[in-house]
Order: C-alpha cells, then sequence, then structure tokens
C-alpha cells in the first residue's frame, strides 16, 4: 500500500470541497478571499522556511553551493525557454507557466507559486497557470514521489544492493 504524506490529503480534501460546493450545492465562491488567504499562506511558509535555515552551517559548502547554484540556473533558463516556453504554446501562458517551471526547478511550488505572481500582479491573470503548476507541481508530483520512494524502498533488490554498497 502507498502512504502519501499528509499534506496531500488535505490538498486532495480541498479540491474535494470545492468541487461539491461549487458543483453541488451552487456555492459562490469569494475568489478574491481565497487569493489573500493563500498569499498570506504562501507568505508564512516561505518566511518560516528561511528563518529555519541554519546558513551559518553551511560556510564551508559555500563555493561549490555556488557553483551547482550557477550551473542549476543557466540550465533552468536554457529548458525554460527552448523547451517550456515553446512546448506550452509561446503565449503568455506559456510565459507564466515557464516563469512557475523556473521556481520550480530552483525550489518548490511555493516559488513557483510565488514567481506566478511577481508576472501576474505585473501583467495579467493566467487561469490556466495557476491551475497546472499547483495540481502538478504539489499534488501529483508528490504522489508520483511517494509511489517510487515507497517502490524502492520495499525492493529487495535494492536493499541488496545497498547492503552490499554499505558493507564494502
Amino acid at each position: 500500500m502507498v502512504e502519501l504524506p499528509t499534506f496531500v490529503w488535505a490538498l486532495a480534501g480541498g479540491v474535494i470541497i470545492r468541487n461539491v460546493l461549487t458543483t453541488i450545492f451552487n456555492f459562490d465562491m469569494f475568489d478574491r478571499s481565497i487569493d489573500v488567504f493563500g498569499n498570506a499562506s504562501l507568505s508564512l511558509f516561505l518566511a518560516m522556511a528561511l528563518l529555519s535555515l541554519k546558513l551559518w552551517q553551511l560556510t564551508d559548502l559555500a563555493g561549490p553551493v555556488l557553483i551547482i547554484l550557477l550551473v542549476q540556473t543557466v540550465i533552468m533558463v536554457v529548458y525554460v525557454y527552448f523547451i517550456t516556453f515553446k512546448v506550452m504554446g509561446k503565449d503568455y501562458d506559456a510565459a507564466v507557466l515557464s516563469a512557475g517551471h523556473c521556481g520550480f526547478g530552483m525550489g518548490a511550488t511555493p516559488t513557483a507559486i510565488a514567481n506566478m505572481q511577481a508576472v501576474t500582479d505585473r501583467y495579467l491573470p493566467s487561469p490556466k497557470a495557476f491551475l497546472i503548476v499547483p495540481m502538478v507541481g504539489a499534488f501529483f508530483v508528490d504522489i508520483v514521489n511517494a509511489t517510487i520512494l515507497q517502490i524502492f524502498t520495499n525492493c529487495r533488490l535494492c536493499n541488496f544492493i545497498s547492503n552490499k554498497v554499505e558493507l564494502t
């Protein structure tokens, strides 16, 4: 049986509640209030994540981390420009999705959302991007990761190989 992270169930619950309220009960959601709570939650999450970092413990790794970050940034920009933007249609939604993909590639889903909000606050909204990136980045990727990790941790051959590696 596949065990999923706890927040995946919260996401699924939110999706179910929203869809039941709007389709079955014809409840009119006030999207602006949902956006305000979402933005506040995202800001709190990012602040707590940054405050919990102990950067002084990483001073010996500053050089290698800087090189890795620079290479990752260059590769991410090239990939997003030549693949993501073109595959997504070369339009405004593709640009917002590309900003989200940069955030996801350089951090996580909250970073992707923050990047997309920076673009849409300055220009136009992109409902398509705000549907695709959170669903793929936060929901489907977590389900796939949990499944793959459990398959590998329960795999006898993988356990055998990891035990051999530890012995040598």
